[in-house]
């Protein structure tokens, strides 16, 4: 998604948001203005304290479950563009911990027919919010998916690390040079989708990455 088609999804989901009554994330609820859940489906999400600082770590604002995981689904798979301004801005506490720590904020792409069947990338939507609260550049293009790879929520560990193996490549290589890359995305499992991106980055001479994603998934054991 290009940075013009970006900024116009998320003005019209502002917009819609100005001449529409909020409705809560997961279950549609009327709700107030600048409210992310009603009260029914808060009481069943969980901030998070996990994170990983070490080279190539990662911040997670939310543990993966209940109406958080619910709106998560909604955004990615029912067609709710809508819910990505939102779902962004309930990052900002999360991503104050890492302000002034980096350079570029690059979302987790998506590859082009996949774009093209969903019609935008969630992880892009979630990351201008966040770029934008940390006064940081937003390079929605500096990271190429060259694979359609099967779902990853579907594989276990082993299979996740083959299944990104390669996928992803530098664009803007000039840009990445030296740079400080925060990766954002919706969920993080087992950390391999991140990882590969994140591989990418250092391949491009990127100086440091760090991921910041909106959920933490419970890991899955392999069968």
């Amino acid at each position: 998604m290009s940075r013009l088609s970006t900024f116009a999804a998320v003005a019209v989901n502002l917009l819609g948001e100005l001449v529409a009554p909020s409705r809560c994330a997961a279950c549609d609820l009327p709700i107030g203005a600048g409210v992310l859940f009603c009260a029914a489906c808060a009481a069943s999400v969980e901030r998070s304290e996990a994170r990983d600082e070490s080279s190539g770590g990662w911040t997670s604002a939310f543990e993966y479950g209940g109406a958080m995981a619910t709106a998560i689904v909604r955004l990615k798979y029912e067609e709710r563009s809508d819910l990505a301004p939102r779902l962004g801005r309930a990052m900002l506490q999360a991503a104050e911990r890492v302000r002034g720590r980096f350079d570029l904020v690059v979302p987790v792409p998506l590859h082009p027919r996949r774009l093209a069947d969903r019609g935008y990338n969630q992880a892009a939507l979630l990351a201008l919010p966040v770029a934008r609260w940390l006064g940081t550049a937003f390079a929605p293009r500096a990271l190429a998916r060259l694979t359609d790879t099967p779902r990853q929520a579907a594989l276990d560990r082993e299979r996740r690390l083959l299944n990104v193996a390669g996928v992803f490549a530098a664009r803007d290589r000039a840009r990445l040079r030296g740079a400080r890359v925060l990766i954002v995305d919706d969920v993080r499992t087992t950390g391999t989708t991140l990882a590969a991106c994140a591989d990418a980055l250092h391949e491009a001479e990127a100086s440091a990455v760090h991921a910041l994603v909106l959920a933490q998934r419970a890991r899955v054991r392999a069968a």
